[in-house]
């Protein structure tokens, strides 16, 4: 199976240093075969360009851009290279050095941006954390501001490798061509609308030197998912795939419970119940009768289908008032794996009972910070922090929802998801997501597979959804996707 690991900042110049010091790989080796393949990157995505115009910094990420240089003019490409200050010594000194004995002209920063096919970012690498200042700032918003597309070397100046937070202004790229391994940072928060398509190049690292670090992270694989939900045999029935209870709808919210429940089927589930207010039961029998909806007004009516049930999905459309603080209770006393959401969480934010030995939190960046009990400018700054404290303090798996969704058992390990889309941005997305992890775990999966396998479904049936445009993309839009993705099926 493919595995795609993520590592920290710190990881990946341990890196560096260990090739150069242990391997005996010359720095300006490195440098060369970044830019190397960076230049193949441009040839590759943009092979119709003739004229490249690269805005170097001073350190060695502004080196990649004079090799890049060198190598476009060195094939006939017309290069224009503008150099924000000269390089502060070693391997870019050296680069700067190679590209003006070729021949290249290093313009000042008060040069207008060129005008050409494609820009290169070579302004800053993966050491800024703080936001771009000066002629930095100054030429990230020229090229943002350009209409050609532009390529980031390692990672888009701006752009907080290690979190995915943009404490300022950042480069757009089209496309970021990253070396050595894969910064965690490139692939949640803010780092969608930064980095564009990511390609990575080892720049022929020895094997032996990531074999020494654990990664930090990895990205979800859907081969390997799919290994975790064999096809069925033929003698079964619906209890062989487990009966998941749904517990929400409070007066006005019988939707959010519905799609939660639905969700679950359509992954698969033999049996979906759904405690939910009287008021809604005929709607949802109407609407949807392979749902066995009851009509439930307290804890006591509860216990027979928590009994009878193998999951509970709680918290879709749940509220926060008497009825459902009581349910919820409930829920939680009967130790069956469970999965929690939306108003679940802001419940066990005010109050802290033992949670099921199975169990999975679905918070959004909202409700994360009521979890941790701070603001949500915390929870963003450092996704992968915040998802790893919740799983430790509540000691189940949790899902941090958003672009780049995280996912973090209470070990501290922590998968990424690459797909979705802002389509998704729209209501009762989260109560599927509910739906299709509890689905998950009636069928056997344990939380912290349930949560990979329905975090990965989730996404790519909401890709599907979106082909037909992202506004306007409906929570039920994405059952029928689902239903395929489960299968093993194209989506579209």
């Amino acid at each position: 199976m493919k595995d795609t690991p993520l590592y920290t900042v710190a990881q990946v110049r341990a890196f560096d240093r260990a090739a150069i010091e242990l391997h005996g790989i010359d720095g300006y080796v490195l440098m060369q075969r970044a830019a190397a393949a960076a230049f193949v990157c441009l040839q590759a995505r943009w092979p119709h360009a003739r004229s490249v115009a690269v805005v170097c910094g001073s350190g060695n990420n502004g080196g990649d851009g004079y090799v890049l240089a060198r190598l476009a003019r060195a094939a006939r490409l017309d290069v224009q290279l503008i150099s924000l200050e000269p390089p502060r010594g070693g391997e870019a000194a050296r680069a700067r050095a190679d590209w003006i004995d070729a021949g290249g002209v290093v313009l000042g920063v008060d040069a207008p941006l060129p005008d050409a096919d494609v820009h290169v970012d070579a302004i800053f690498g993966t050491g800024l954390t703080r936001a771009p200042e000066g002629a930095a700032l100054h030429w990230i918003e020229a090229l943002n501001g350009s209409a050609r597309p532009l390529l980031a070397l390692d990672v888009p100046s701006g752009l907080d490798a290690d979190t995915g937070t943009v404490p300022g202004a950042a480069v757009r790229a089209a496309a970021t061509a990253s070396f050595v391994a894969h910064k965690r940072g490139l692939f949640t928060g803010a780092a969608a609308d930064h980095c564009g398509v990511v390609t990575l190049d080892d720049l022929e690292v020895p094997a032996e030197v990531f074999a020494a670090a654990k990664a930090d992270a990895r990205l979800l694989d859907i081969g390997a998912i799919r290994t975790w939900l064999p096809a069925r045999d033929n003698n079964v029935h619906k209890g062989t795939f487990g009966h998941v209870l749904a517990i929400g709808g409070d007066s006005g919210m019988g939707g959010a419970i519905r799609l939660a429940g639905e969700a679950a089927l359509r992954v698969g589930a033999g049996l979906v119940s759904v405690a939910t207010r009287s008021a809604h039961v005929v709607a949802l029998n109407a609407a949807r009768p392979e749902l066995m909806a009851s009509a439930v007004e307290g804890p006591q009516e509860l216990e027979a289908m928590l009994d009878a049930a193998s999951v509970v999905a709680l918290g879709p459309g749940l509220g926060q008032r008497a009825w459902g603080h009581a349910l919820w209770y409930a829920a939680l006393a009967a130790g069956k794996p469970t999965v929690l959401d939306a108003d679940a969480l802001n419940l066990l934010a005010r109050d802290g009972p033992a949670l099921p030995a199975q169990c999975v939190l679905t918070p959004h960046p909202g409700e994360a910070g009521r979890l941790l009990d701070c603001d949500t400018q915390r929870i963003a700054a450092d996704r992968f922090a915040a998802v790893r404290a919740m799983a430790r303090r509540f000691n189940a798996v949790v899902v941090l929802k958003g672009s780049g969704t995280l996912i973090a058992a209470p070990d501290g390990d922590v998968a990424v998801c690459p797909w979705g889309n802002p389509g998704m941005a729209s209501g009762g997305m989260g109560d599927v997501l509910t739906g299709v992890i509890a689905g998950l775990l009636a069928q056997g999966l344990d939380a912290w597979h349930a949560a990979q396998a329905g975090v990965a479904l989730h996404a790519l049936a909401g890709d599907a959804a979106a082909r037909r445009g992202q506004a306007g993309t409906l929570a039920s839009d994405l059952f029928e996707p689902l239903r395929l993705l489960r299968n093993g099926l194209p989506s579209a």
